[in-house]
């Protein structure tokens, strides 16, 4: 394809990007949220991210949470850097054989009571990847797993739906 066809088919298709959440149910279900942590915990819930193997699409979305738009600070989510501070643990990927001892090192470390968050289709059941030669499988296969968020990659808007649905026992989501 020559470079002016390309530039000229860019320009009629539009921005590939997806739309923005409509804003007023994401800021009903930041309120949710913010209402869930201060009931259940009396304070912000510090989560630790853990990459067992992903692809990094998740920590894409994961990482979206703490932009400009998402902002999730405000409703009293807060990612830490060690597993000794949270209260969560948010693990993304199948778990390759190389990361389980440290999954398993890094579940030991994190204080109780605790949960364990599996986000993304591979660290549900190991995804495209269960069947690998370096694969340990999902998370649960592994360490103990208090809810499942589906999605390659879930959504911001996913992870903290699941995320307060944890918050709430693991009850249906108002509307959903």
């Amino acid at each position: 394809m020559s470079m002016p066809r390309f530039l000229v088919e860019g320009m009629l298709k539009g921005p590939l990007a997806e739309r923005p959440p409509e804003p007023m149910s994401f800021a009903e279900l930041g309120a949710e949220f913010e209402t869930a942590v201060q009931r259940k915990l009396g304070r912000s819930l510090s989560i630790r991210q853990v990459d067992a193997g992903s692809c990094n699409a998740c920590e894409l979305e994961i990482h979206a949470l703490g932009n400009a738009y998402y902002d999730l600070e405000r409703f009293g989510l807060r990612f830490v850097a060690s597993p000794r501070h949270a209260v969560v643990l948010l693990v993304t990927g199948p778990v390759t054989l190389n990361m389980r001892e440290a999954l398993e090192r890094t579940y030991a470390a994190t204080p109780g009571p605790k949960w364990v968050v599996a986000a993304g289709g591979c660290a549900i059941d190991g995804g495209l990847f269960a069947d690998g030669y370096a694969c340990a499988g999902g998370v649960a296969d592994v360490i103990p797993v208090d809810i499942r968020i589906p999605g390659c990659p879930p959504t911001p808007i996913a992870l903290l739906a699941g995320l307060l649905a944890l918050l709430n026992g693991g009850k249906p989501l108002r509307g959903g």
